[in-house]
């Protein structure tokens, strides 16, 4: 009666990754064929398999099983999450703009330190996914999610009441750390609630956050600095972090199938008094210790899940690559915007940061376009395909969104470096906001589609990788810019980002190629 399957049959779901019975599941059903039972319309899980110990879902249609949720259900429970994720990249920006009260506070002049003060925030996120997402797929996404976002907002109190810039620094990586729990976990979320069909549009809400909330933050952390103090750009973010968190503890439940299946198989033994039972999800080893010798080695292993990606996945080091180089070109962007509005344009500390409403306003028209055709376009290509789903058709769109990236260098910057109106700059950031969306939704979809079980940690990758280059590659912003001018230095930005344009037909071209060519084991089965 208990079965793994996570969707009724003949959903598109059930094409793809841990939504299609694992080969522990179909050497189940093979071992439950060889038994010579003659009914006519066996199960994979049969009544008999509980009687041999293993504890699945009740059938297809299961309603504890998350993917069975109802609709409104699995939308709260993104939704939910998709608001924590708005927070955090919030602060990772929101405190650029007030950056220069606090210098003055502190009496300091490094304007690499400045910015280091700024942008170590990302550097936590460089750490903290690595170490979330895999704990997350041993302990599940709730209590995880729980725990990073109280140590988010425990840290905004040290970042409030710093007193000098080396303890702001620290305060902020440590905020990061916590921050980071929202951004990776929700494409674990997405994998446990959607089907493939239905996972562009939930990654393309959950996405909002990463790339509209380091826009917003500029806007509300200049006019709190100027009108406040810079100190409270964090007291808001300790009241809104601390507001969500709190709303996470009341309505957030368990998404992660395997998590829940033991939690079920804990209740039935106890209830029994069986000691024999077995989680589905622990494949047919017979061997499904708890004891302290197979956490460890399960924590071990969890915590190598995004650096076995990264090394020996080339197409998930490619990807990341990719995407780190795109977003580090969104971060030197905005190493400029601040600078350029209050010194060429005039603006206030406040009104400089509406001018993050350009590229703002390109994230948002790129969202709503992939949301209403990457699915979309996916189910006609499955369709034209015989039926059969490959992640690598969420790739095409890239090739044409990557075109439109490098528009927005040349135009942005020599616009202000002729000191045109001021609102052909901003115009000018439009096509790097669609275009970096047109980017960023396909790849992000096309892990979770390649590793549903552990999409946690394939984020994670992706996560830590260009976290790291956002980090960094900012410092070199002041010094590359009054070297080259902001034209040319836009420019230089421009031709680099025309260079990639040919990196996403080489994924849609190789991509399966590759993925299939050198597979990873996530389980750790073969050593």
């Amino acid at each position: 009666m208990d079965k793994p399957k996570h969707t009724p049959d003949g959903s598109l779901s059930t094409l793809v990754g841990n939504d299609r019975p694992s080969s522990d599941d179909r050497d189940i059903e093979k071992q439950v064929d060889s038994s010579g039972d003659p009914q006519p319309n066996k199960q994979l899980f049969p009544v008999t398999d509980l009687a041999r110990g293993i504890v699945g879902w009740e059938g297809q249609d299961d309603p504890d099983n998350p993917q069975n949720f109802v609709p409104g259900k699995k939308w709260g429970l993104l939704l939910l999450i998709s608001a924590c994720t708005l927070i955090s990249p919030l602060a990772s920006s929101m405190f650029s703009p007030a950056v220069t009260f606090m210098a003055a506070d502190f009496g300091e002049t490094n304007e690499t330190l400045l910015s280091f003060t700024v942008s170590v925030f990302l550097l936590g996120y460089t750490f903290g996914p690595c170490l979330l997402a895999p704990l997350s797929e041993i302990y599940g996404r709730r209590i995880v999610l729980s725990a990073a976002n109280w140590f988010f907002v425990v840290w905004q109190i040290g970042c409030a009441l710093a007193q000098n810039i080396e303890t702001e620094i620290i305060c902020r990586f440590f905020a990061g750390i916590g921050g980071a729990g929202c951004i990776t976990l929700g494409a674990g979320v997405i994998a446990d609630l959607f089907p493939v069909e239905q996972r562009g549009k939930a990654t393309a809400i959950w996405g909002l956050g990463p790339l509209v909330g380091p826009v917003v933050g500029p806007i509300a952390g200049g006019f709190i600095g100027e009108n406040a103090g810079w100190r409270w750009a964090f007291w808001v973010l300790l009241i809104a972090g601390g507001v969500l968190a709190a709303a996470v503890e009341l309505l957030n439940q368990e998404t992660f199938a395997p998590v829940l299946i033991r939690w079920k198989l804990e209740k039935m033994a106890k209830e029994t008094g069986r000691t024999d039972l077995r989680s589905a999800y622990d494949g047919l080893d017979g061997n499904a210790d708890s004891g302290p010798a197979a956490v460890r080695q399960a924590l071990k292993l969890g915590l190598l899940r995004p650096l076995l990606l990264l090394v020996r996945s080339p197409i998930i080091l490619l990807l990341s690559t990719y995407m780190a180089f795109v977003y580090g070109l969104l971060y030197l962007f905005f190493t400029t915007i601040s600078s350029v509005f209050t010194s060429r344009y005039g603006f206030s500390s406040g009104l400089s940061g509406l001018a993050y409403l350009g590229i703002g306003m390109g994230f948002l028209a790129g969202l709503a376009f992939m949301a209403f055709t990457n699915d979309r376009i996916l189910v006609r290509s499955t369709a034209k395909n015989g039926g059969k789903f490959e992640p690598e058709m969420r790739l095409p769109l890239m090739i044409f969104f990557s075109s439109i990236l490098p528009i927005s260098f040349f135009w942005y910057g020599w616009a202000a470096d002729k000191h045109v109106h001021w609102i052909a700059p901003i115009i000018g950031m439009f096509p790097f906001g669609v275009g970096m969306m047109g980017v960023y939704m396909p790849i992000q979809t096309y892990v979770i589609d390649c590793y549903p079980k552990y999409a946690a940690s394939a984020n994670a990758a992706l996560t830590a990788s260009r976290s790291l280059v956002g980090a960094l590659l900012p410092l070199a912003g002041p010094t590359m810019f009054a070297d080259l001018g902001i034209g040319w230095g836009n420019s230089l930005l421009g031709f680099l980002a025309f260079a990639f344009v040919p990196v996403p037909i080489f994924f849609t071209s190789y991509g399966k190629t590759i993925r299939e060519r050198w597979p990873v084991d996530l389980d750790g089965k073969k050593g």
